[in-house]
């Protein structure tokens, strides 16, 4: 962060001594931290990124003299070399696939030419959104969202059971056998809840992705929980707070992560 000595000196001797801080020296700090923030958020990127992370978390923000729970997005990429790299976050009143469209539009904009595989939850038009900007992408959906979002039509008694089912797919050795167990699934439970298998039918393009690959790589791209974990993160620090002034407060806090 580039603060100047002669204010980092300030702080030193106000913490040390007991001296009351400046609203000029708050002031100051606040906006050496911000023009950080401005360089960070656009800077250049790599020409190439294998997998490329996308999820958006809640965060609640004063807007216009009312508290809102605003839409902070999150781009997290792992490199050629395999460094996880956060590439930049964002923030809107809601979440949608136009907003994802233009932070997507500005990565590529930054020197992002191509992502081979974009993971994400469950949006609706977020895979088109990815693939009007990078149509080579691989879109894979996050399991998790799925299997979550199927177990919301059954009742607590069945949970277990739909998940069990559920994980015969999606652990399946092959996309082959992930289809036959798709179709076993949906004999035994679309009588009941025909949406849980109709779902994944009309999703399967994009589900069955990281069958192509071994399960070492599987595993890293067949869930969100990479970004999930930095959402974690995010709620730990904001947990205690009612909530931000603005968004530049937010950025202040969100960005020491």
């Amino acid at each position: 962060m580039a603060i100047s000595k002669e204010v980092l000196d300030q702080l030193i001797a106000d913490y040390i001594y007991g001296v009351e801080i400046s609203p000029t020296l708050i002031s100051q700090v606040t906006e050496a931290v911000m023009e950080e923030v401005r360089l960070w958020q656009n800077r250049p990127l790599e020409d190439i990124y294998p997998i490329v992370y996308l999820d958006a978390v809640r965060i609640r923000v004063k807007h216009n003299g009312q508290i809102i729970k605003k839409a902070v997005y999150l781009a997290i990429a792992v490199t050629m070399t395999g460094v996880k790299e956060v590439l930049g976050m964002w923030a809107a009143e809601t979440e949608g696939a136009k907003f994802w469209l233009a932070i997507l539009t500005e990565l590529r904009n930054r020197g992002v030419k191509d992502i081979l595989i974009a993971c994400v939850d469950g949006l609706k038009g977020f895979p088109e959104a990815i693939e009007a900007v990078y149509p080579a992408a691989q879109v894979q959906l996050c399991i998790v969202h799925l299997v979550r979002h199927s177990l919301n039509f059954v009742s607590w008694k069945q949970r277990k059971e739909m998940a069990d089912d559920l994980k015969e797919i999606y652990s399946a050795p092959t996309v082959e056998q992930a289809e036959a167990n798709l179709l076993t699934f949906g004999e035994k439970w679309d009588a009941t809840h025909p949406r849980v298998s109709q779902s994944w039918q009309n999703n399967w393009q994009r589900i069955i992705p990281y069958f192509a690959y071994p399960p070492e790589i599987r595993r890293v791209i067949y869930t969100t929980n990479t970004i999930e974990s930095l959402n974690m993160s995010l709620r730990h620090l904001t947990k205690n707070r009612g909530s931000f002034p603005n968004d530049e407060a937010m950025f202040n806090l969100t960005t020491t992560v």
